[in-house]
């Protein structure tokens, strides 16, 4: 389980590198409705990231909703997500594999309680994630901006060329 973690981690990393890369092709004037929106969904999946870092780590978080009040700056957003695709990549790394099936207590930024194991936390942060980067794509097919190629399939290969090399052999 821990690799499949790892595996998924170092996707969202790499697929939330990539998104803001496409970002970046926004102008700041002619685009501006559209930069904000995207700005606000990458903002709320990395905030519920965050939060559940938190949880995670049984620490507090200091949201006090799945957003921010203001809308981040693009380099902003980016180097927070960065350090929080780094904090989970360090996390499914360290930790201790018995772990990741302890249920953990916690409340929602809305006050309703909630109790997930620290693995359905994992998968639900990097789902959560690709559910906002698809709707940030969308936006930009609609800018006439090509999307980036957000596939786990994708990151396996970009990331391990030599898997391109292999060949086929029968199965069965």
């Amino acid at each position: 389980m821990r690799e499949m973690l790892r595996t998924l981690y170092g996707y969202q990393a790499w697929a939330n590198n990539d998104l803001f890369d496409k970002l970046a092709l926004l102008d700041p004037q002619a685009q501006a409705a559209e930069l904000r929106t995207t700005l606000r969904l990458v903002s709320h999946h990395h905030v519920v990231a965050e939060i559940f870092a938190a949880h995670l780590s049984g620490t507090r978080h200091h949201h006090l909703s799945d957003n921010t009040v203001e809308t981040p700056t693009l380099d902003a957003l980016r180097a927070s997500v960065a350090a929080t695709d780094r904090w989970y990549q360090n996390y499914v790394n360290d930790v201790v594999p018995d772990r990741l099936d302890e249920a953990v207590a916690f409340t929602f930024t809305d006050g309703d309680k909630g109790t997930m194991t620290r693995h359905e936390m994992l998968q639900h942060v990097a789902l959560h994630s690709a559910i906002h980067r698809g709707e940030v794509s969308r936006i930009l097919v609609q800018l006439s901006i090509t999307p980036p190629w957000d596939t786990l399939a994708v990151y396996l290969h970009r990331t391990q060329p030599a898997r391109r090399e292999q060949e086929l052999r029968p199965t069965g």
